[in-house]
Order: C-alpha cells, then sequence, then structure tokens
C-alpha cells in the first residue's frame, strides 16, 4: 500500500512541473502515428519550448530510432531517479527501446508489467520543467493508452488518421474513447494524404482525400490538417532526423507547421 502511495506521490510531483500533456494515438497501426508524434516534438521544441517525449509503445518503440538516438541509455540520476535522453538542448525523450539489451529483442509482457514501466517513465524519470510532455501510444484503445490516460489527468489527445475507410472506421473509436475519458480533443490529423508526384508535382490521392477532414466534420472535432506523402520522410526517419528540420522546404514540413499553429493556438484559449 504504501509502495502504491510513494508512486502516485512521485507522479504528481512530476505532472505538477508539466504545463501540457499531449497523448498521440490512432484507432490502428501503420497510420505514421509515431511519426507525427516525433516531429511534433521537435517542432514544439524548435520554437523554444521545452518538450519531453514519452514513448510508450512498449512493444514498438521507434522514437529512439527516429530521433537519432537509438544507442544511447537511460542513466541513473540518484536513488531511484532516471535522466531522460537528450536530443537537444529544448528536447528530450524515453522509450522502452533504451532498456533493451539488443534492439531484436521482443518485449514480451503481459498488462500489469507493462503498466508498471508506463508508471515509472511519469514518476522515476527527472522530466524537469516542461512546457509539452508528447506522448507516443500504442495503437488501439487498449491497456497503454487507457492506463496514461488515466495516469494523466487533463490529458490533450491527438487522433491520427489516414484517408482510407478502414483508418477513418478505427478513427471514430479512438475519438469516442478520448471523450469518454474526458481528454481534450486539440484535433484529427490525417497523414499520407496524397503523394506529391517528385516528376509533375501533381498530387495522386493513393488512399483517397478528404477522409479526415470528413470525420472531424462528423464528431464536431477540430480538424488539424494534412501531411502529404513524401519519399523523404522515410528516408529522415529512417536517418534519425525527423522531417520537420530534415528538409523545410517541403510541402509536408510546410503543412506540418500549420498544424503545430493551430496545437499552439487552440492551447492559448483554453
Amino acid at each position: 500500500m504504501n509502495e502504491k502511495s510513494n508512486e502516485d506521490i512521485k507522479v504528481a510531483e512530476t505532472l505538477s512541473k508539466i504545463k501540457n500533456r499531449l497523448l498521440v494515438f490512432s484507432g490502428k497501426g501503420g497510420v505514421g502515428k509515431s511519426t507525427v508524434a516525433a516531429n511534433l516534438g521537435v517542432a514544439l521544441s524548435e520554437r523554444q519550448l521545452k518538450v519531453g517525449l514519452l514513448d510508450v509503445d512498449i512493444h514498438g518503440p521507434n522514437l529512439a530510432k527516429m530521433l537519432g538516438v537509438e544507442n544511447e541509455r537511460l542513466v541513473s540520476a540518484g536513488e531511484n531517479s532516471i535522466l531522460p535522453v537528450a536530443v537537444t538542448k529544448h528536447l528530450s525523450v524515453v522509450s522502452m527501446a533504451f532498456l533493451l539489451q539488443d534492439k531484436n529483442t521482443p518485449v514480451i509482457w503481459r498488462g500489469p508489467m507493462k503498466m508498471k514501466v508506463i508508471q515509472q517513465f511519469l514518476g522515476d524519470v527527472v522530466w524537469g520543467n516542461l512546457d509539452w510532455l508528447v506522448i507516443d501510444s500504442p495503437p488501439g484503445t487498449g491497456d497503454e493508452p487507457l492506463s496514461v490516460a488515466q495516469l494523466i489527468p487533463a490529458t490533450g489527445a491527438i487522433i491520427v488518421t489516414t484517408p482510407q475507410e478502414v483508418s477513418l472506421l478505427d478513427s471514430r473509436k479512438a475519438v469516442n474513447f478520448a471523450r469518454k475519458l474526458n481528454l481534450k480533443i486539440y484535433g484529427v490529423i490525417e497523414n499520407m494524404s496524397g503523394l506529391i508526384c517528385p516528376h509533375c508535382g501533381k498530387v495522386i490521392n493513393l488512399f483517397k482525400e478528404g477522409g479526415g477532414e470528413k470525420i472531424a466534420r462528423e464528431l464536431g472535432v477540430t480538424f488539424l490538417g494534412k501531411i502529404p506523402l513524401d519519399p523523404k520522410i522515410v528516408e529522415s526517419g529512417d536517418s534519425g532526423k525527423p522531417f520537420f528540420t530534415y528538409d523545410q522546404e517541403s510541402q509536408a514540413s510546410k503543412a506540418f507547421g500549420l498544424i503545430v499553429d493551430k496545437i499552439l493556438n487552440t492551447n492559448s484559449k483554453q
């Protein structure tokens, strides 16, 4: 009982130093949620805001790779406390990837063990004073996003989708999940929204078009914007350089900049 009480106190102390907590999740996998979370963290930090990125996708932790710090390890900051890995002066990250002996090692854990490590990422990590904590959650509406939402009161949420109907069906569930947990919904981002032909510059709608905007309108939430498909996004993620800084003149980077403007504008009004 005392151990649980101590953990709750440590989590509360951590949260008291974080101004905004933002859960990035999706109704299904494969929509680019981690790419959005990584670039959102970078974009916010580029505006001289202190940002933490928390990767709670226990079975598929990808943020370390995308940020170019996959070979780093978490280090002790004293008794029962851990320092996050610094990416830049204004950006730090914690991920299950830092705890694996080998990057090919699968995490074969049941629910209670996963919940315990998520609690430790919040209570034992010395995040310090943050303007934003961006949380990359696993897809779906299961244990991890539910636990984070319950551990972090008044967490805001961003739902990532793609234009195709299968993704939109699951996005409806994601929005309703956020509402049931009383999460402040910043809005919906439509990722992979048309491939820009590198030869002629025209847009090829591989996964249809307009679905994210339609779902946002239907459910009465903000449509934050579209991120087009761009081979440079793949290159940047694989090389550990988020696309927002990899090529700031690309349409994807410019679109993402407008999305960040909307998020900050929404936050300033609340």
